[in-house]
Formats: C-alpha cells, structure tokens, sequence
C-alpha cells in the first residue's frame, strides 16, 4: 500500500527529459493517483521570463500520455504560485516539491496551512546533471 491517496506536483516541464521522468517516478512511488499540474505558458512568460518550446498543450498531452502520470492539467499563475488554491481544485493529501525548496519562507507557510487539512509536502531532491535551462543552452551552442 502506498503511503499516500493523491499526490500533485507541479511544474512547466518543457522539453521532457529524464529529470522529469525521475521525479515524477519518485512522486508515484508515494501516492495511488498522482495529478501534476503543468503551468500555463503565461506563468512561463511572465514569472520564469522564459519561452517555452513546446506549448501548454503540448506539454500537458505529452505528460497524460505517461504510464506513471494519472492525469495532468493545465494550472494558472494563481494555482501555481498559491498551493491551497491547487489543493482546492485537485484535492490531494500529498504535494510534491523540489527539495530546494526545503525551509523558504514560502514553504514553510504553506507547510503551516497544509497541516490544517491534514496535508504533507514531500520534498525530493532533483536529478543532477540535467536541467531543461542546460538542454536549451548546450541546443544553442551545437546551432552555432
């Protein structure tokens, strides 16, 4: 039996790549349903200040195409920065998140808030060696 219902994650997860694989593998380990929430290109844009490759749309078919994602779904710059307004829509017992992210004060807040409605946070490290940032730069110097 899993330790957790219903886990979410979240993140833009352009250009898929093994790091992506990793830790959306490590989630199910942990939860019966995993749902992962993939901003929207807005959220892309305007908070990450980046472009990505490959569209909401994309990015949201190739994760529901996973054996190991239950569902994914397009989450907004509210849903992604506000995690109790994603708890609201997804209703899950368990997010997972960046072990980065481990002790910020945001985090923190969020873990006080979750705890109310009986909800963990799950931090996993990262796959180290590989980022979607680095893909793009190492893309553009073989252009050159």
């Amino acid at each position: 039996m899993k330790k957790y219902k219903v886990g979410y994650t979240c993140g833009v997860f352009d250009i898929f790549h093994i790091g992506h694989l990793n830790l959306l593998e490590r989630c199910k380990e942990y939860c019966d349903t995993l749902i992962v929430g993939v901003c929207d290109d807005k959220y892309v844009t305007d908070i990450k200040h980046k472009v990505p490759v490959f569209s909401q749309e994309e990015r949201v078919r190739i994760l529901n195409a996973l054996k190991v994602v239950d569902r994914a779904e397009l989450v907004n710059i509210e849903e992604t920065e506000n995690k109790m307004l994603a708890l609201k829509r997804f209703n899950f017992d368990v997010l997972f998140s960046g072990d980065d992210w481990k002790g910020s004060e945001r985090y923190i807040k969020t873990e006080k808030e979750f705890a109310e409605y009986g909800v963990c946070i799950e931090y996993l490290p990262y796959t180290k060696g590989i980022s979607t940032t680095d893909i793009k730069k190492k893309t553009a110097q073989l252009g050159k």
